[in-house]
């Protein structure tokens, strides 16, 4: 059974869209916090914001080869979107913190759905 005979072609595509969405948020908002400096710039931080980024790309990457191994890949871009989502949050009313948060929690909450 090919991961196409698992998931809907929709359900995959969007899964696709939204870790190429959190990718781009995620590399955005490290150049935005690293813009700002102070707390926002702390190296944990940001290398969180990039590894995000990174485990999205070789997701999305993964289901566009069709490759099975995609379910292991989705499962860790979720749990690492959830950590960068949690992240995010502690900066409290920034929108463009919370709107990475947001992001990261669509693309966690999808990627969970393609490693099932």
């Amino acid at each position: 059974m090919t991961h196409h005979d698992r998931h809907d072609s929709g359900s995959l595509q969007d899964c696709i869209a939204l870790c190429t969405q959190c990718h781009a948020v995620c590399i955005e908002t490290s150049t935005y916090c690293l813009s700002l400096g102070g707390e926002h710039a702390v190296p944990e931080h940001i290398q969180l914001l990039l590894a995000c980024a990174d485990i999205c790309q070789t997701s999305a990457d993964t289901m566009r080869r069709g490759v099975d191994v995609h379910e292991h890949t989705c499962a860790a871009c979720a749990e690492i979107c959830l950590h960068c989502a949690e992240s995010c949050d502690d900066f409290g009313s920034d929108p463009r913190m919370s709107h990475c948060a947001d992001v990261c929690r669509r693309c966690a909450e999808s990627c969970r759905s393609m490693a099932a």
